[in-house]
């Protein structure tokens, strides 16, 4: 798999009276790795935004496995799982300080344009990024795995 690591440190405004993280900040923290990952990539949700393209969660998947507890810095290793012309489905596993397994989960998202929300094909509007998930899904596919960071594949 071609992947990113992000780091996000817990804020104590995201626990609950428990004193863990509450199970509501995850997708929070799936949107702030997938877009890191995007970035590292090389592209830049505000410049689809600005073209009038939205690309909006249509499905969210969460297995929570340990808990996480403030002020633990948590590692969200993200990447692409599938991806088509309409669709990609990335995947995050959220490790806690000590590098332990806490959470899975997946997010689908397709690209609509704002103005009337229907669906786009990324490689008829954003050719150089469909080029690069379409290559990113293909060396997932032939099981390759490394980090990508800025860029660098």
């Amino acid at each position: 798999m071609i992947y990113s690591i992000t780091e996000i440190p817990s804020r104590y405004a995201e626990t609950d009276q428990m004193g863990v993280i509450y199970h509501g900040n995850y997708p929070t923290w799936f949107e702030v790795a997938r877009t890191d990952y995007i970035s590292k990539l090389g592209f830049s949700y505000k410049a689809m935004e600005e073209s009038g393209i939205i690309s909006p969660v249509t499905d969210l998947d969460i297995k929570y496995i340990k808990t996480i507890q403030y002020p633990e810095t948590v590692k969200i290793k993200t990447w692409v799982e599938k991806y088509t012309r309409l669709r990609s489905i990335y995947r995050y596993e959220v490790y806690n300080e000590v590098g332990d397994l806490a959470t899975t989960g997946s997010t689908v998202l397709t690209c609509i344009r704002k103005d009337n929300f229907k669906p786009i094909r990324l490689d008829r509007y954003f050719p150089e990024w469909h080029a690069m998930y379409a290559d990113v899904d293909k060396r997932n596919q032939a099981g390759e795995t490394f980090e990508v960071k800025n860029g660098i594949l």
